[in-house]
């Protein structure tokens, strides 16, 4: 049997108390303040250009949640795509990648602006960099910043501002950021939108027996070697999903990553259901 056999069977097979996981939904599910974030390939078609019917379905969710009397906050990738369908440029360099992400960003908050108008629902723009959140006093003033919005009704926007900070281009930079932003305004959840379903035992994109890991706790260690053995190429995107959600666990509040195209997938995770993977809090303490 290969490691990664040996590492599924032990992912699916660790002792998870059924309780803790049925507790960790109902956590969720309780959520007053949740933050989502949505990746670029939640938001973009085939061509890596932006997609309204999919951002359109993205709001929807959100909508859902606010009308349970949640408040959300919005993690949100897509800019450089929208940048390429405005102007039908491709990127070649780091540097074409943070132009198109300065004409793409204001094409995409249109989009949200648009969309969430069906909902008589604002929404507002936050651009931030990893100084933002290292900066004690600069993230102060974004904590304020976010509370006043939410207070008023406001649904903050929250990306990278690529066209300054040139790491956070790398993937997985919004799933960093949307942890940091989930821990420091003290959310009690975050849901990690992706193009696959979960967290699997192997590649779903390329391996036809790769099955859908319902929880995460105890059995972190068998679930991160899967990962760093099947994180290749696009799919390597994973990985950063899978720290962030960890991360948030860590800090008492469950993480869940599940797919973008479910339906009414956030009103499920609110309804209490089985939906994607989740990450048990843990408050902490060591969960190995």
């Amino acid at each position: 049997m290969s490691d990664a056999a040996d590492a599924g069977d032990a992912a699916n097979t660790a002792a998870i108390d059924a309780d803790a996981v049925t507790a960790a939904r109902e956590q969720a599910a309780t959520a007053d303040r949740v933050v989502v974030k949505a990746g670029t390939n939640s938001l973009t078609d085939d061509e890596s250009n932006l997609s309204l019917q999919k951002l359109d379905k993205l709001v929807d969710d959100i909508a859902d949640l606010r009308d349970r009397g949640k408040q959300v906050v919005l993690v949100s990738s897509g800019a450089v795509g929208a940048g390429k369908g405005r102007i039908g440029y491709e990127e070649e360099t780091v540097e074409e990648s943070q132009a198109l992400s300065t004409i793409g960003q204001s094409q995409l908050m249109a989009a949200y602006s648009d969309s969430f108008d069906r909902y008589d629902t604002k929404v507002a723009q936050l651009l931030l960099t990893q100084h933002d959140l290292d900066n004690p006093d600069r993230f102060t003033n974004i904590r304020n910043t976010i509370e006043t919005l939410l207070e008023w009704g406001v649904v903050p926007i929250i990306n990278e501002n690529d066209a300054i900070a040139t790491e956070e281009l790398r993937i997985g930079d919004n799933d960093r950021l949307s942890s940091s932003v989930a821990i420091g305004i003290e959310s009690d959840l975050l849901v990690t939108l992706t193009d696959v379903g979960g967290v699997y035992t192997g590649n779903p994109k390329t391996d036809d027996d790769a099955e859908l890991i319902d929880a995460v706790g105890r059995n972190y260690d068998a679930v991160q070697s899967i990962v760093d053995e099947s994180a290749t190429g696009g799919f390597g995107g994973i990985r950063t999903k899978v720290e962030g959600a960890r991360r948030v666990s860590e800090h008492g509040m469950p993480g869940i990553i599940a797919g973008s195209t479910a339906p009414d997938v956030l009103a499920r995770i609110a309804d209490s259901e089985t939906v994607g993977t989740i990450f048990l809090p843990i408050n902490g303490t060591d969960n190995e």
